[in-house]
C-alpha cells in the first residue's frame, strides 16, 4: 500500500541512465530492440548511497547535471510527475521488489548526447555529487 511504501526505502542515490546513441540508431534502423543501447557495461553509473535518515523529505531536493562544466539539467524533486510512494506502490504491483533494488525515477528536461572524454558531474544540492569521464565502449 502507498501509505507503507516509504518504510521500505533505505536511502537515496543518483543513477544516470545512459544510452549508447550510435547503437540505438543501429537497432532502430534494423527494427531491433534497443536493449543493447541501454544495457552496456557502464550504462548506469551510481553515486554513493545516502541513508534515508539524512534526507527528511525526498520531495524537496534540487538535482542537477553538468557536462564539461556546463549546466545541462536542473530540477526539483517536487516537480516529479509521480511521488516516490506512488512509484513504489505501483511498481510492487507488477514486480517483486527486493532489498537493494534501485528505482530510477526520471530526469529533468535537458537530456542530450555526450562524447568520449566529456566529464559528467551530477548531484543533489547539499547532499552528494558524482563525477566521471565518458569513455568509448568497444564491442
Amino acid at each position: 500500500a502507498r501509505e507503507a511504501a516509504m518504510e521500505h526505502v533505505a536511502g537515496y542515490l543518483l543513477c544516470l541512465d545512459m544510452t549508447a546513441r550510435d547503437t540505438q540508431e543501429e537497432c532502430k534502423k534494423k527494427g531491433l530492440p534497443w536493449t543493447l543501447a541501454k544495457g552496456f557495461g557502464s550504462s548506469c553509473p551510481v553515486s554513493d548511497f545516502v541513508p534515508k535518515e539524512e534526507i527528511p523529505d525526498p520531495h524537496k531536493l534540487k538535482i542537477w547535471l553538468k557536462v564539461n562544466g556546463e549546466l545541462r539539467q536542473e530540477g526539483e524533486t517536487s516537480s516529479m510527475i509521480f511521488s516516490i510512494p506512488y512509484l513504489i506502490s505501483y511498481i510492487s504491483e507488477i514486480f517483486t521488489l527486493e532489498e537493494g533494488d534501485l528505482i530510477l525515477t526520471g530526469s529533468p528536461k535537458g537530456v542530450g548526447s555526450v562524447q568520449p572524454d566529456d566529464v559528467i558531474e551530477a548531484g543533489i544540492t547539499n547532499v552528494l555529487s558524482m563525477r566521471f569521464k565518458v569513455t568509448q565502449q568497444t564491442r
